[in-house]
């Protein structure tokens, strides 16, 4: 099989090396030609400097739909923080950190494909007032820094009324996750690549999963010039030397030969046009191929009849993940690999088709070939989505278990009725999304295999103690709830939920200040969810020693606690719950007025396992 698989790789490696000369002869050309009858001087030019006008989209933040704390919102401006350093409620902070949510239950399956230099978790879009071409880019980081990979570049301009024929994305840096030696505040200049139109939106893609704790973005500085400079038009490309040999014809077929020799006792001696490849199983071509990415797979395509047979086989195309071509994936995209799809079980398009790429037509067009075997759609921030869409993945998708609509917060609220026909569901993600209560109650009447939710900065929904009663009757096999900044959920709802809901293993009740201790809504949550995992808290400042030890108590799978902000807690509580938590990873005491940075190291000696977090203002 050995020698086989070094075949295929040189044969692959050979048809992109021939295909990738052409054009970059072309390239050194017409770069010596213009440099040739180009010879000016630079022009003088203004370098403008602006901070951030407006924010147009992102994935996620941390705050609150209808507040300023936390929320990307704060990137707008001059710095609100800088050059102190610590957690501040004036910055931009994204809604997860480290590895902690990859652990979860509730995670997603990762897709197969996804390339390795794709990275990107998070992203932030931000508008200047003036296009310029870009010079240089400042991003103020205020508390654990190095979380931006990548920065890229729009050819459009957000603030006019007419969408040109084609948008650009061009990458200005790309970097790898970091995890900084210190969490003090600095300013990230990366060097930027000069790019051939003018802009003035900007969009940073983070990855946190190597932070310690969440990443804070203070302000961003854009730096450019209204004109382009005149030779960066005619900026010579790297060049190896040897691609100005003409020999390299000769290389190829010397190559071939050293192969063959090597080789020349096994069945491929005897030539064919398919280089060899017909003499390979069918099985084995397709087992090699199922390792490329997508870009490869369909360069591949392209080197003979063959290659195209193999890589356009829908079994090729089982799961498929879009995500990492976001700035490329249009109609047309979606109506060539429509044909490919037909057995498609796995779909990811978060973040894709935005600003008319992907067209509502062209959407339902490609569902209404390849959307019956799906079971998983990830449609994150695919503003494209209305109500017509959602009516087509209903009618579609009949075996769907899992749909992901995050932060698709332009979704009009009617369009959500048409989930219930679902009935299949398992994962339903609808964070930060603008779906009511008439429609949830409806999903949940109908979808009663229910084991992942997330409502997270769902604000339309008038009370949550009703939808916990339905949940509580209906998704008997509810592993995971997410109702992060929940303002209307009571003792009563928490009651109702844990005496139906037992196989809970997740539950994020972050920042639901309506929940009070004092009338044992968290000793009952605790003695009725023994399963439980994950438990979030966060900003309950009525969180006392008694929750705690009842959680130690009967909890002993706890994996995840965050007591954020709660003045109620004291250290021996904290001790007990470590002694008898044996599983716990992470725990989470910031603005634990009991709590203090010697008690947190006390801790930390003692149970080196858990990471404790304490975070801090300068």
């Amino acid at each position: 099989m050995f020698p086989m698989l070094t075949v295929l790789s040189m044969f692959y490696y050979i048809c992109l090396r021939r295909r990738a000369r052409i054009g970059t002869r072309g390239e050194i050309m017409n770069s010596r030609r213009a440099i040739e009858s180009n010879q000016r001087t630079l022009p003088l030019t203004v370098e403008v400097e602006q901070y951030v006008k407006e924010i147009v989209d992102f994935s996620s933040h941390y705050g609150s739909e209808n507040s300023m704390s936390y929320t990307m919102w704060n990137l707008a401006g001059m710095p609100n923080v800088y050059p102190s350093s610590g957690d501040f409620t004036q910055t931009a902070v994204f809604r997860m950190y480290g590895k902690w949510w990859e652990q979860c239950a509730s995670a997603p399956q990762p897709f197969r494909r996804t390339p390795e230099k794709f990275q990107s978790q998070d992203y932030v879009e931000l508008a200047f007032e003036e296009p310029v071409y870009p010079t240089s880019i400042d991003i103020l980081e205020t508390y654990h820094p190095g979380a931006v990979i990548r920065i890229l570049a729009c050819s459009l301009n957000p603030f006019s009324q007419n969408l040109p024929a084609e948008v650009r994305w061009e990458v200005l840096w790309l970097g790898e996750p970091s995890k900084m030696v210190t969490h003090q505040a600095r300013q990230f200049s990366p060097c930027i690549k000069q790019i051939n139109f003018p802009t003035n939106l900007i969009r940073l893609e983070v990855n946190s999963s190597l932070l310690e704790y969440y990443t804070e973005l203070d302000a961003v500085v854009l730096r450019g010039v209204k004109e382009r400079p005149l030779l960066s038009l005619y900026k010579m490309p790297l060049i190896d030397i040897s691609d100005f040999s003409d020999s390299e014809e000769e290389k190829d077929a010397y190559e071939a030969e050293r192969l063959r020799k090597q080789f020349g006792d096994t069945a491929i001696n005897e030539h064919t046009n398919n280089g060899y490849f017909d003499k390979l199983p069918y099985e084995l071509i397709q087992l090699l191929l199922d390792h490329l990415t997508l870009p490869d797979l369909c360069r591949l395509a392209q080197t003979c009849k063959l290659l195209y047979q193999h890589c356009c086989d829908p079994l090729q195309y089982i799961q498929l993940s879009l995500q990492p071509y976001w700035a490329r994936v249009n109609d047309a995209a979606l109506d060539h690999l429509q044909s490919r799809c037909t057995l498609i079980q796995r779909l990811n398009l978060s973040w894709s088709g935005n600003r008319g790429a992907i067209s509502v037509p062209g959407f339902c067009r490609f569902l209404k070939v390849c959307g019956f075997q799906l079971v998983c759609l990830e449609l994150a921030c695919c503003h494209f989505l209305n109500e017509a869409c959602l009516e087509v993945i209903a009618q579609m998708c009949p075996n769907l278990q899992e749909l992901n609509l995050s932060s698709c917060d332009r979704l009009h609220p009617q369009a959500f009725s048409h989930i219930s026909k679902l009935v299949g569901l398992r994962r339903l993600l609808l964070y930060r999304t603008k779906i009511e209560q008439t429609a949830l109650l409806s999903i949940l009447t109908f979808c009663t295999d229910l084991r992942h939710l997330n409502l997270g900065s769902c604000v339309m929904i008038e009370d949550y103690d009703v939808i916990a009663s339905m949940l509580s009757a209906k998704s008997k096999n509810l592993k995971s709830l997410d109702i992060w900044r929940c303002k209307n959920i009571t003792e009563k709802g928490i009651s109702e939920l844990v005496s139906g809901c037992r196989l809970l293993e997740e539950l994020d009740l972050g920042w639901c200040s309506t929940l009070q201790s004092s009338t044992g809504c968290f000793v009952h949550l605790a003695r009725h969810l023994p399963k439980l995992r994950k438990f979030f808290v966060t900003a309950n400042r009525t969180v006392c020693d008694t929750d705690v030890e009842e959680l130690a108590a009967n909890c002993p799978n706890l994996q995840h606690l965050d007591l954020l902000g709660t003045r109620m807690v004291s250290p021996a509580s904290l001790r007990k719950l470590l002694q008898s938590c044996k599983n716990l990873l992470l725990l989470d005491v910031s603005f634990c007025s009991q709590i203090d940075t010697r008690v947190v190291q006390e801790l930390t000696v003692q149970f080196p396992k858990v990471s404790i977090k304490k975070s801090f203002t300068q």
